[in-house]
């Protein structure tokens, strides 16, 4: 190998590394801000309909009460 081969993948290993941070900070950069939430391919989260929360609901106070009489008799 000569020495302006060498030089030239050098500088062509270089120019790869410097395409490479660019691209990074770029994505870095465009992260900082606040940008709109985009689609990641995940479903949408479910909601509780109303009779599924009253019951629910109703479960919680029972458990509720259930320990408020359990601590009441120690």
């Amino acid at each position: 190998m000569t020495l302006d081969t060498i030089l030239t993948e050098l500088k062509a290993e270089r120019d790869r590394l410097n395409q490479a941070i660019a691209a990074l900070e770029g994505t870095t950069a465009a992260g900082r801000g606040r940008k709109k939430a985009q689609n990641t391919g995940r479903p949408k989260r479910r909601r509780m309909g109303a009779a599924t929360r009253k019951r629910l609901s109703e479960a919680k106070r029972k458990w509720w009460a259930e320990r408020k009489k359990r601590a009441k008799g120690t």
